[in-house]
């Protein structure tokens, strides 16, 4: 507060002048002036620069606080309970299905699906989901089954960077052209698909892998992968990084160099991710004697995308748990496993369906309780906007010092400049 050295009242003293603050007369009803302050008006609290670490997209879109986690943890308790009764009915019904050869056979089955969800969620969260995994891990199947006789690990490095390769041109044009990711993934998918039907006839497998010796350490890679991950991103700055892409205002507005770099990363790891998958579940079919049949795969990204929805992760992106693409996976896995153990004769069609209406309804859930808390509008607000023209005391009311009625001062009954009253006195 700073005073005028030129500006004085009808006294004669210096009026008092400031930022925001504006003399105003005030006539009486003796016809006096006196200077009043107007414009003394109040704004909110705005959020400090301090806290725009709590800002989830930025601070012009995003909203302040971190994501509660509290509803993927209980929804994942939820899912447990789920792996724990479908395994209980195989133990109780069909025990031989989950003892010896065959539950290593069930283990690397889910190690496939596994890769698969880990990509779907990968690209879920970055906002940029992938509709070709299936399809590429089909024509890696086909591949391997074609090309194994030179060997896992070369075979397997082709069928990864030809995939790698393909989403390079995918995220290239998603993230280049901002567009959504479905519609460029989905364009991939056709290519991929257009490869398979160039061998119609099943394929017997070349390859002389069995990765059932290493069934436990291929589950336990991909558990461990997939807790590494969920864990990260519970990171609020890794959260706010990986979901970057996911629009916040209007879909088709670039969020910024980031968020295109994360779906780059997770459009290109998906697709190798799938390509690992297709290989794996190839050597499957040749270690039990069984033949690569040319398949379109869209079964497997059904399966995939139900499993990441099912754990939790939002069809949104961003949004996602810690256990919950695991315990989705392998609930996936046991459940496909029963049906085929019990003769149900399910479509994994059918079955991948069911897994996305369902994780279409978890992902409701997620997003309506997993947003972070509003703003306490009962806490204590700064003053540090006093005197900022066009605002209020309050959020609700446009009432300012500056715009009540002028009240007119009550008559008195003796005025002080009475000589009368003075004379009184002495």
């Amino acid at each position: 507060m700073a005073y005028d050295s030129e500006a004085t009242d009808a006294t004669g003293q210096r009026r008092y002048r400031g930022e925001g603050f504006r003399e105003e007369s005030d006539l009486r009803s003796d016809g006096g002036a006196h200077s009043v302050v107007a414009g003394m008006q109040y704004r909110p609290r705005a959020t400090p620069a301090a806290n725009l670490d709590d800002v989830f997209d930025d601070p012009a879109h995003g909203e302040v606080g971190r994501d509660r986690l509290g509803v993927h943890f209980a929804w994942e308790g939820v899912l447990l309970l789920g792996v724990v009764t479908v395994g209980f009915l195989l133990n109780n019904s069909h025990r031989d299905t989950i003892t010896g050869a065959n539950f290593k056979e069930l283990l690397v089955f889910a190690s496939v699906l596994g890769l698969l969800g880990l990509g779907a969620s990968t690209t879920l969260r970055a906002g940029a989901v992938n509709l070709a995994l299936g399809p590429v891990a089909a024509a890696a199947a086909l591949y391997y089954a074609e090309h194994g006789s030179a060997g896992v690990v070369p075979t397997a490095g082709m069928a990864v960077a030809f995939a790698a390769g393909l989403g390079l041109v995918v995220a290239v044009l998603v993230v280049g052209f901002h567009v959504p990711g479905w519609a460029g993934s989905l364009a991939a998918a056709l290519v991929a698909i257009v490869w398979i039907q160039k061998h119609p006839a099943p394929l017997t497998v070349s390859g002389e892998y069995d990765p059932t010796g290493q069934a436990l350490y291929l589950y336990g890679g991909f558990a461990a992968l997939t807790i590494v991950a969920g864990l990260l991103g519970a990171i609020r700055s890794i959260r706010r990084g990986v979901g970057r892409f996911r629009p916040v205002t209007d879909p088709a507005q670039r969020r910024g160099g980031l968020g295109g770099v994360v779906a780059v990363l997770a459009l290109i790891g998906s697709m190798a991710l799938a390509a690992v998958a297709g290989v794996v579940m190839a050597a499957l079919n040749g270690a039990t004697e069984q033949v690569v049949a040319p398949t379109e795969g869209f079964e497997l990204t059904g399966l995939a995308l139900g499993a990441a929805l099912i754990g939790g992760v939002s069809a949104y992106g961003r949004r996602g748990g810690v256990f919950g693409t695991l315990l989705g996976v392998t609930l996936l896995a046991l459940v496909v496993w029963y049906a085929d153990a019990a003769q149900w004769h399910i479509s994994l069609y059918a079955l991948a369906a069911g897994a996305l209406a369902l994780g279409l309804v978890v992902t409701r859930l997620v997003e309506t309780f997993g947003r972070p808390l509003p703003l306490d509008e009962e806490a204590p607000d700064d003053w540090s906007d006093v005197g900022v023209p066009g605002t209020s005391w309050s959020t609700g009311s446009g009432d300012t010092w500056s715009n009540l009625p002028a009240q007119p001062a009550p008559a008195r009954a003796d005025q002080w400049g009475d000589e009368d009253r003075w004379s009184s006195l002495r």
